[in-house]
């Protein structure tokens, strides 16, 4: 999708806006219906949930800090607050990293797993009543498309930029619930 220039610094059109701010406004809005049915359902926020299956899915359950911030994409000092949180619940628990002495990891206890298996199927419920329900199956598969486009477009322009640009490549999570 390589564009002029000229072409790159145009406004909008009317109906390119229109399908945008749709777009921000009902991803918004899902968002939202699945934060409320996951904490209603589970008692669980979706950071919990993020931070949850990120570990439930690595390997021996742990992950450096740094590559947790990376995959549920925040910024290390929100994680370490929501970590904190996190361990006073008994959900996680952070240690020194063996390799590392300045590295720390987070480890998934026993009781984090069990809330995350707890609160995976409400939540999948959920992905279903407000957004799977919605659509045809060809619309399923349109939205599938778009999703994959997007992800590669953001990719090559992380590539192109350099990902210190304010663009991350975007990994799909290998067969994640979010």
């Amino acid at each position: 999708m390589e564009q002029s220039g000229k072409s790159a610094r145009r406004s909008l059109t009317p109906d390119e806006l229109a399908v945008w701010r749709e777009y921000v406004e009902t991803a918004e809005a899902i968002r939202q219906a699945l934060a409320t049915g996951l904490q209603a359902t589970s008692g669980v926020s979706p950071g919990d949930y993020a931070v949850l299956l990120a570990l439930s899915e690595s390997e021996g359950h742990r992950l450096r800090s740094s590559t947790l911030a990376a995959g549920v994409g925040w910024e290390r000092s929100r994680l370490s607050h929501h970590l904190g949180r996190m361990e006073s619940r008994g959900l996680i628990r952070r240690r020194k990293s063996g390799n590392d002495s300045r590295g720390a990891e987070v480890e998934l206890t026993d009781d984090g797993a069990r809330t995350f298996r707890a609160s995976s199927a409400p939540h999948l419920r959920l992905v279903r009543r407000f957004f799977i329900e919605a659509l045809t199956p060809e619309d399923l598969e349109a939205v599938g498309k778009v999703a994959k486009s997007l992800r590669r477009h953001l990719n090559e322009l992380a590539h192109e930029r350099g990902t210190d640009q304010g663009l991350a490549v975007v990994e799909p999570s290998p067969g994640g619930t979010i």
